[in-house]
């Protein structure tokens, strides 16, 4: 990732609009800043979140509150725990996410 011609700025994410992303199961609910190319991203689950699909894009991912599982395609499994994260290539590995409980994520992609 190259950052390039972004200034320096404040993000109170409280103030960025929700958009809805509904899951086989549970709801996300994502706070999106766009920078350049660049995607950030601060995002709920709902306790019984599940995917509904089987996700390709590449992030760097940080367990805010809450606990993610995520399910690799092939089979590995992760669970994320506030003050963890993980970071996965554009179509490196196949991932889709989950919680039981609910999660609270922020996301760069």
């Amino acid at each position: 990732m190259k950052i390039d011609d972004i200034p320096f700025g404040t993000t109170d994410w409280s103030t960025v609009p929700v958009t809805e992303h509904p899951g086989t199961t549970g709801v996300a609910l994502w706070r999106t800043r766009q920078f350049g190319t660049i995607r950030v991203r601060m995002v709920e689950y709902t306790a019984g979140y599940l995917a509904d699909h089987w996700c390709e894009k590449g992030h760097i991912l940080l367990c805010v509150a809450g606990s993610l599982h995520t399910e690799l395609k092939d089979g590995r499994v992760f669970d994320l725990t506030p003050g963890t994260s993980y970071q996965v290539a554009d179509g490196a590995e196949p991932h889709r996410s989950s919680t039981a409980t609910g999660a609270t994520l922020f996301i760069v992609d």
